[in-house]
């Protein structure tokens, strides 16, 4: 499973100085692995988005299928049988995430995604041509839910689960893009790394972590 790097753009620990801040602005290189049509692929993302009293966060993301995946829909008539094709898929979403649990070490939140984007085929033709379907607009909603464990001060481990569901598109086509979402993940808080260095703190340190701390 691929680690995505996280990096929030201010300190994102879980004291109770940072609990207070109003919002917050977020980036995240998301990368998410799915299976679709029994083929192991890997989404790459980039989020922008807002966090709220440490809560709530909010935003944008946008999703590239980093390989073509082999279609399950036959090509078009007036090509050779030998056809061969692949799917390709590409999508903006806009997402809301809530923190369920939040301590000193742990976090678990759940994320809702819609997303609007565009598919469409590539056709191999055994004479070595390449052909290229129309765009299709695709609908997408992703729900998930994360889990985090925070190993340092400024370090922590993630990883979430869920579903990939198109809507408002053919039934083949839903059966070739909907599919399980999964990640690993790792976060570096910038915030508090930048304090660590600053006051000499010791780097791998679980001061703060421990529940009598």
């Amino acid at each position: 499973m691929l680690l995505a790097l996280t990096a929030a753009a201010q300190d994102s620990g879980f004291s109770a100085d940072s609990a207070q801040l109003h919002r917050r602005p977020v980036f995240q290189l998301d990368v998410r692995n799915s299976i679709l049509n029994r083929h192991y692929v890997t989404l790459l993302g980039l989020k922008l988005g807002v966090e709220w009293r440490g809560r709530l966060r909010t935003g944008i993301g946008v999703y590239l299928l980093s390989n073509a995946i082999p279609s399950r829909q036959p090509p078009p008539a007036e090509l050779p049988a030998a056809t061969r094709a692949e799917l390709r898929f590409r999508y903006v979403a806009g997402y809301g995430e809530y923190v369920v649990l939040r301590t000193k070490r742990w976090e678990i939140s759940g994320q809702a995604q819609m997303g609007v984007g565009k598919s469409y085929s590539r056709y191999f033709v055994p004479d070595g041509s390449v052909l290229r379907s129309p765009k299709q607009t695709i609908w997408l909603a992703e729900p998930t839910v994360a889990g985090q464990m925070r190993v340092f001060r400024w370090f922590s481990l993630g990883t979430g689960l869920g579903w990939r569901q198109p809507v408002f598109v053919s039934r083949s086509l839903q059966r070739e893009l909907n599919g399980p979402v999964f990640y690993g993940r790792a976060k570096i808080s910038l915030g508090d790394l930048y304090k660590t260095l600053r006051f000499k703190r010791r780097l791998f340190s679980q001061n703060g972590l421990r529940p009598d701390n």
